[in-house]
């Protein structure tokens, strides 16, 4: 058996300084020592996806961070697998356990996934290797996948069975108790611009120090319209992710981290509003655009209009919440919470709609990643809290 300290030890080791995820019972004596406290930090985190998302912004600010997770979280981590990690060449570690291993009695809902998990990985393009049951055989384990990772750019998985890992207790301090949030903004009538109106208004409004990380669909399309520049992140996949890639980002500069998030993306993760409000620094400015519909696949409405996101984002734990009914109210919001302490929450109503024609970027995904990064990464703009990783 390996104990947790020498797994832990041999990933930071490799410079992982975050580790996010989801429990899980294999999992647990990793689970309980990270929790407790060891030189890595611990992001729980509310879906499998949001921690792949999390993981691949820390790289994009040139850190690396491991993702924790049962094998059945595998399902809700095919999309960011797929269409961010992927396309955009990001190597993330990924630590999984293997429920239902076959051969191996466990429970019925965990038999599929356990057959297919090999496969799956291997459909996604996700090398992968069975930690080893012997300490004395771990460091080779880990090197051979951090080799793979910079060889190939994708994620790698060191797959967990169960009796690998010896126990460990849990002594997990208590959560932060929550903010008290700063709230400005009242019902009021509202004046909705375009989106391109908005978001032409945020590019004047930004400081030229701030990394930009852009939800899919045709926020993405319009910024890279108004100015591409190495401040930009577009996500042309993994719809929902943009709030978890930003969180990633910010983790690890000082530089102000601005999202450019939609409703209809937001909805599709709205746990990670939580977990932006519990993880989050105060250089995170999340921008919700919302039009109540689909824009990019026809107008379909969203489910936006159930829902009063700012009053979500003061009950997560934003440090402060904008509800701006103007693109002046929002003008002025966008520069105030680049200088004050956040994470802050900035929302806007806009117009469905967009301009004809509206192209698409023509530099690629893996090309957008590494501008992005060596732009995050310059030097003195890396945290102090992680400087040392390359």
């Amino acid at each position: 058996m390996i104990d947790a300290d020498d797994l832990l030890g041999g990933l930071i080791a490799r410079g992982v300084v975050d580790i996010a995820g989801v429990p899980c019972s294999y999992l647990t004596p990793v689970i309980n020592r990270v929790a407790s406290g060891v030189a890595a930090g611990y992001l729980p985190v509310t879906q499998e996806g949001e921690a792949v998302a999390i993981a691949a912004g820390c790289w994009l600010a040139g850190a690396t961070a491991c993702v924790m997770a049962q094998n059945s979280g595998l399902g809700n981590m095919v999309n960011p697998l797929t269409s961010l990690t992927h396309p955009s060449r990001i190597p993330v570690p990924l630590l999984i356990s293997w429920r239902g291993e076959p051969g191996r009695p466990d429970e019925p809902q965990h038999e599929l996934m356990g057959a297919i998990t090999p496969g799956l990985l291997e459909l996604m393009q996700v090398g992968h290797a069975a930690l080893p049951s012997d300490a004395a055989e771990l460091d080779a384990c880990l090197d051979t996948g951090w080799a793979e990772m910079d060889r190939e750019q994708r994620p790698f998985a060191f797959v967990l069975r169960n009796g690998v890992m010896a126990d460990q207790q849990l002594a997990e301090p208590p959560l932060a108790a929550p903010v008290v949030p700063t709230v400005v903004g009242s019902p009021k009538a509202r004046d909705a611009p375009t989106r391109m109106a908005t978001l032409e208004s945020l590019i004047g409004s930004v400081a030229d120090t701030a990394a930009i990380v852009s939800t899919t669909g045709k926020t993405s399309r319009e910024l890279y319209t108004l100015a591409d520049r190495p401040q930009h992140f577009y996500l042309v996949g993994a719809m929902g992710s943009a709030s978890a890639v930003g969180l990633g980002v910010a983790r690890h500069t000082r530089r102000p981290v601005v999202v450019i998030d939609g409703d209809g993306a937001a909805l599709m993760r709205l746990g990670m509003l939580a977990t932006v409000g519990a993880h989050a620094g105060p250089n995170l400015v999340h921008v919700l655009l919302d039009n109540g519909v689909h824009d990019s696949t026809g107008g379909q409405q969203s489910l936006a209009a159930q829902v009063d996101f700012p009053a979500v984002a003061r009950a997560c734990g934003y440090a402060r919440v904008y509800d701006c009914a103007d693109l002046a109210e929002f003008t002025d919001a966008i520069k105030v919470a680049q200088v004050e302490p956040g994470p802050t929450f900035v929302y806007l109503m806009i117009r469905p709609g967009s301009i004809a024609e509206l192209g698409r970027p023509s530099v690629g995904p893996a090309e957008v990643a590494r501008r992005f990064r060596a732009f995050v990464t310059a030097s003195g703009e890396i945290s102090e809290r992680h400087d040392h990783v390359s």
